[in-house]
């Protein structure tokens, strides 16, 4: 097979149905006909020798020989669309373009949710597409399905750029008339204490990580499934919760909630934002990033004392 008789946009279909694995499903996301994406099949079946997908009752497999394949089309396709975005003069007022972002509610919150107010005054038509952090995230990463993964720094693969965000702090968060925060907050009282915790994902939250790094366990009533949740269960209760700084000065006044200084030395969590290395030279993604960054630098002001 030559190269210059091979038509590289079936290297586009083949990504899309070992993705899919369902010529209906590859046709949709396509926006082609079911006609027109079985005809691509055949060409590609032809032009490898290989059946490429084998139906396996109702089921389409790809053959040993498609699934060897499919990662060097998908870094081969990465890697022109890289060369295709840094080649090209990226114009935020005029620009349309689609930016995946992985990040927590948290970061939503205090982060993206104030920055895309702002940019959509310089940047009205571009496209922000942000998905919840999950197991399967960093392999995402490697295969350009995300634009931008925002998370702490040791959740972050080893392969790619990252670059600093912030540092964030945590405080002890409670009701205003828990009497536990009435006064000051020593580790007695806070481990003899229920508490709110977060689970988000298998591999845990940076603050239970290090407390279960340092021996300590906390009794937890009541799990969340998302940061933002957490200060709603506290109010009208004796429950503590420890939560990142942003976050807390963002609900604890309209809550009724107080907020603390842990009675024991937390590290500082630094939150980074971590790109494809195939897009180190993006224009778009290198001016979304400048823009989250001046929008962090805008909140650093901490409020426990």
């Amino acid at each position: 097979m030559r190269l210059d008789q091979f038509d590289l946009n079936l290297l586009i279909a083949f990504d899309v149905l070992i993705d899919e694995r369902s010529v209906t499903r590859a046709a949709q996301r396509l926006n082609l006909t079911q006609s027109a994406m079985s005809a691509a099949l055949k060409r590609l079946r032809e032009s490898f020798s290989d059946e490429i997908l084998v139906q396996h009752g109702k089921r389409m497999v790809p053959t040993a020989a498609a699934l060897s394949l499919a990662p060097h089309v998908s870094a081969a396709l990465l890697n022109m669309r890289a060369m295709l975005a840094s080649g090209m003069r990226f114009d935020p007022a005029h620009s349309q373009r689609k930016f995946r972002i992985v990040a927590s509610d948290y970061i939503t919150t205090v982060l993206l949710g104030p920055a895309l107010r702002l940019l959509h005054k310089v940047a009205p038509f571009i496209q922000i597409e942000i998905t919840l952090p999950r197991s399967d995230i960093l392999e995402m990463l490697d295969d350009g399905e995300i634009d931008l993964l925002i998370s702490p720094e040791q959740f972050l693969s080893p392969h790619h750029p990252r670059e600093l965000l912030f540092e964030e702090r945590h405080v002890v968060v409670g009701c205003s008339t828990n009497p536990v925060m009435q006064r000051p907050l020593d580790a007695e009282a806070y481990f003899a204490s229920g508490h709110v915790a977060t689970s988000v994902s298998r591999d845990g939250t940076f603050i239970d990580n290090f407390l279960r790094g340092q021996g300590e366990q906390r009794r937890v009533e009541v799990v969340c499934a998302a940061f933002s949740q957490v200060p709603w269960i506290l109010p009208g209760t004796t429950r503590l919760a420890l939560m990142h700084e942003r976050l807390a000065r963002e609900l604890a006044p309209q809550l009724g909630l107080m907020i603390q200084e842990p009675p024991f030395p937390l590290p500082l969590m630094r939150e980074m934002m971590q790109f494809h290395s195939a897009r180190s030279s993006d224009r778009g993604l290198a001016w979304l990033c400048e823009r989250l960054q001046t929008a962090a630098r805008a909140d650093r002001a901490p409020v426990a004392g």
